[in-house]
C-alpha cells in the first residue's frame, strides 16, 4: 500500500534514510536528507519529454513551434526539413553552438550563423524566422522537425578542440553510445558517423552513400565506454585547432518509464528479410545500408510510415524534397519493424537508430485523448481539428443525413477506409490527413467533410491505459498478440480488412457473455453472432493481459494471411471507462469516476437484439433531448429524444430510455470518455 504526499511517495515498509532506495515511511526531514544526499528517486521520466516529432506550414515570416520539449533548460538538438522543396538542406541547431549556428548533414560546410532560423530555444520548444530553409511562406511549403533534449540514457551533445592526438572525449551520455555523428565545425568536412555495429575501426559517412570504410585514425580503434569516446588524428574528428561538435545516441540503456527500466532508443543492424524487435513500437528510424552504397533513409510515423509500409521518407545525405511511395517498403508494428513486401529492405546489410513511439504517460484527462467535434462541411475549405494530442483514429460521418460511418487511422495511413457499420472491405479513399502535429485536417469535398451537411467527427490519440491500435497479418491459428496498452484491453474491437463480408468482431471484459463470446459492432444482434473461436478459448475466458491478448483462428479476427486492425480500450482512472450495467427500466445513473460527466458514451444491450447507440458532448449530452447516432446503421441522428442526460461523475439514463438502452434485466455494455 502507498500514499501520496507532496513530497514524493511513501509506502508501508519502513527503512533507513541512508539506503540508496526510497521506499518506506520517510519523515519530511529523513526525505530531505535524502535529497540532499541524492538517495530520493528522480521523477519518471518518458519519450515525449525528451523527443518530439513537429509538422508546420511556412508562413515566411515567424513562428513558434510547440513541441514540449525544454530546449532552454536541458539542452538539445533541433534537426529541420522542408519536405516539398527541392534543394532544401537538412539542417542541425543545437543549444552548446548556439541560437541559429547551423550545419547541415546533406553538405560538408562549416559552421555558419543564419539568424533567420533558429531564433530561440525555449521551454516548451522553439522559435524560428523567416529563412526558407525553415520556414517558407509560399503556398503548401511544409517542414518537418525532430528534437532531441539531452537526457542520459538517450541524447547527449558534446563539443571539443581538436589537437591531433589520439585521446578520449568525455561524455554524459550515462551509457555506452550506440551511435555517435560527428561535425568539424570551423571548416569543410565529411559528417563521420560511428556504429556499434560496424567494427571500432570503420566508420560511415553521413553526408555520402559509400558503404563503410576502414581507418584507425577515426575512432583510434577503440569501442566507446559509458564515460569517453575515442578519436584519432583525421582532420574530420580532431585536427589541431579544430572545433568539433558529437551528437551521441543511446542503446537500450533504460532509464525511462515508471520503473525506469524502459529502452526508448535502440540502435542495431538486420541482414536481409528478418523482423526486427525492438521491445517497443518505434516512430522514427534513420537507416544505412552497409553492405553496398546506398542512401541513409529517414522515417517517422508522423509523415505516414505505416504498418503497410507506405511511407513519405527524406534522404539526410540529399537535399531532395521528400520522396512518397505506395510501395510497401518497410513496415512498423507493435514490437518493432520488418521489411515489407519490396524487395529493397529484403536484401542486404543494415544499421539503425530507431526511437520509441509515445506517449508511455498514463493520461489524466480524457481532452488529452479524445475530442469529439460538430460542424457545417464544405466543398472548398478543408476542415482543420486542432487538438492538443497526436490524433491516431478518426470516426466520422454526416450526422443530418443517412450515410455511413468512416474510419481511419494513422497506423493503417491516410488512405484505407473502413465503414464501421458494414462488412465492406478496407478501400483507398481520399477523406483525412493525419499530417499535422496536434490535429487532423478533413479535405472539403470528401466524404468527411462536404456542402451542405452537418457533420460529426471523433478524434482519437493512443495513451496508456485508454487506447491503442495494432494491426497484424492472421496467422489461422491461436496466437498471441503483443500490445502497447500497458494495461489489459477490457473493450477489443477486431476488423478484417482485406475480405469483404466480414463483421467487425468486438469482445468486452464486462459482462459474463462477451467475456468468452463477442459481439458485432455492425449488427445489432446479441452476443455470440462470431462465435467462441474468436479469442483462442471455447467457453473459457480469453487471455488479455498488460502486454498481449488472445485470437483465435475465426477467419473474422485470424484468417491466414489476411491483414486486421484491433483497437483496445480500457479504462483509465478520471480518463475513460469501460463497463457494464444490468438495466432497471427506471432512472439510473452510470458511475464512471469522472467528476465533470462523459463527453462520449456508446452502449450496446448484449443479451438481446439492440443497436450501438452514441452521444457526444459536441452534438449535446445535456439535461434536455440528446441527438444520438447508431454505429451499426447509416440512419441520420435522432434529435428529439432524452435517453441519457449528464452526471458528473459519467452519466444517466433515463427512464424514458427504450428496451435497447434500459430495459429492465437486460445487460448492457458501455465504454464513456470523460
Amino acid at each position: 500500500m502507498s500514499q501520496k504526499y507532496s513530497g514524493g511517495f511513501i509506502t508501508k515498509s519502513p527503512v533507513a534514510p541512508t539506503t540508496s532506495a526510497a521506499s518506506g515511511i520517510w519523515t519530511l526531514d529523513q526525505q530531505q536528507q535524502a535529497q540532499q544526499a541524492g538517495n530520493w528517486p528522480s521523477p519518471p521520466v518518458f519519450i515525449e519529454d525528451v523527443y518530439s516529432i513537429s509538422l508546420w506550414t511556412g508562413n515566411g515570416t515567424s513562428q513558434t513551434i510547440t513541441n514540449n520539449i525544454n530546449l532552454s533548460a536541458n539542452g538539445g538538438l533541433v534537426w529541420i526539413k522542408s519536405r516539398n522543396i527541392t534543394g532544401g538542406w537538412h539542417d542541425f541547431f543545437d543549444t552548446v553552438r548556439g541560437v541559429g549556428q547551423q550545419i547541415s548533414s546533406n553538405e560538408t560546410g562549416a559552421q555558419f550563423n543564419s539568424p533567420q532560423t533558429v531564433t530561440a530555444f525555449n521551454s516548451s520548444g522553439f522559435s524560428i524566422g523567416s529563412d526558407g530553409d525553415v520556414n517558407r511562406g509560399n503556398p503548401g511549403d511544409i517542414y518537418v522537425s525532430w528534437a532531441f533534449q539531452e537526457k542520459s540514457k538517450f541524447f547527449d551533445i558534446v563539443t571539443w578542440t581538436g589537437n591531433a592526438t589520439n585521446r578520449t572525449i568525455a561524455h554524459s551520455l550515462g551509457s555506452v553510445p550506440g551511435s555517435i555523428i560527428v561535425k568539424r565545425t570551423d571548416t569543410t568536412a565529411d559528417w563521420a558517423v560511428y556504429h556499434r555495429s560496424l567494427a571500432n575501426t570503420q566508420y560511415l559517412v553521413l553526408n555520402s552513400t559509400a558503404a563503410p570504410a576502414t581507418g584507425a585514425t577515426w575512432w583510434n580503434s577503440t569501442t566507446p565506454t559509458s564515460a569517453v569516446f575515442s578519436v584519432g588524428t583525421d582532420a574530420s574528428v580532431n585536427a589541431s585547432g579544430g572545433t568539433y561538435v558529437a551528437y551521441l545516441f543511446a542503446h537500450d540503456a533504460g532509464g525511462f518509464g515508471l520503473t525506469g527500466t524502459d529502452n526508448v532508443i535502440s540502435c542495431g543492424t538486420w541482414t536481409g528479410n528478418t523482423t526486427v524487435n525492438l521491445g517497443y513500437e518505434p516512430q522514427w528510424v534513420l537507416i544505412k545500408r552497409t553492405d553496398s552504397t546506398s542512401n541513409w533513409f529517414l522515417l517517422d510515423v508522423m509523415r505516414g510510415w505505416t504498418a503497410g509500409g507506405v511511407l513519405n521518407f527524406l534522404l539526410p545525405n540529399s537535399s531532395a524534397a521528400e520522396s512518397t511511395s505506395a510501395i510497401s517498403y518497410l513496415t512498423v508494428n507493435s514490437t518493432g519493424f520488418a521489411p515489407g513486401s519490396d524487395s529493397y529492405f529484403q536484401t542486404g546489410t543494415f544499421i539503425y537508430v530507431a526511437i520509441r513511439r509515445g506517449p508511455m504517460k498514463t493520461p489524466t484527462a480524457g481532452t488529452s485523448v479524445f475530442l469529439p467535434s460538430s460542424f457545417v462541411g464544405s466543398n472548398s475549405v478543408d476542415k482543420a481539428i486542432s487538438t492538443n494530442f497526436t490524433v491516431d483514429m478518426t470516426w466520422g460521418r454526416p450526422s443530418s443525413t443517412a450515410t455511413s460511418w468512416e474510419d481511419f487511422d494513422r497506423l493503417r495511413g491516410a488512405v484505407p477506409r473502413l465503414n464501421l457499420n458494414a462488412t465492406t472491405a478496407e478501400v483507398s479513399a481520399q477523406a483525412s490527413n493525419f499530417d499535422v502535429s496536434n490535429g487532423i485536417t478533413l479535405l472539403a469535398g470528401y466524404n468527411l467533410n462536404y456542402s451542405t451537411f452537418n457533420f460529426v467527427n471523433y478524434t482519437f490519440g493512443r495513451a496508456p491505459s485508454v487506447f491503442d491500435i495494432v494491426c497484424r497479418t492472421g496467422t489461422g491459428a491461436n496466437a498471441t498478440v503483443t500490445h502497447n496498452l500497458g494495461v489489459a484491453p477490457e473493450l477489443l474491437i477486431v476488423r478484417n480488412r482485406s475480405s469483404g463480408g466480414t463483421d467487425w468482431v468486438v469482445w468486452s471484459k464486462s459482462g459474463t457473455q462477451l467475456n468468452s463470446y463477442s459481439i458485432a459492432l455492425n449488427s445489432a444482434n446479441a452476443y455470440g453472432n462470431s462465435g467462441d473461436a474468436s479469442w483462442g478459448t471455447v467457453g473459457g475466458t480469453p487471455n488479455m493481459n498488460s502486454s498481449s491478448f488472445s485470437l483465435g483462428d475465426a477467419f473474422n479476427v485470424n484468417f491466414s494471411g489476411a491483414t486486421y486492425v484491433n483497437y483496445l480500450f480500457a479504462t483509465c482512472a478520471g480518463v475513460s471507462k469501460v463497463g457494464s450495467y444490468t438495466g432497471t427500466g427506471t432512472t439510473l445513473q452510470i458511475d464512471c469516476g469522472f467528476t465533470a460527466g462523459a463527453r462520449f458514451v456508446l452502449i450496446k444491450r448484449t443479451d438481446s437484439t439492440g443497436d450501438w447507440y452514441v452521444w457526444d458532448s459536441a452534438r449535446g449530452i445535456v439535461a434536455g433531448n440528446d441527438p444520438y447516432l447508431l454505429l451499426n446503421s447509416t440512419a441520420a441522428e435522432v434529435t428529439s429524444t432524452d435517453y441519457i442526460d449528464t452526471a458528473n461523475a459519467g452519466f444517466e439514463i433515463s427512464s424514458t430510455a427504450p428496451a435497447a438502452i434500459n430495459a429492465s434485466a437486460g445487460t448492457f455494455i458501455f465504454l464513456a470518455i470523460a
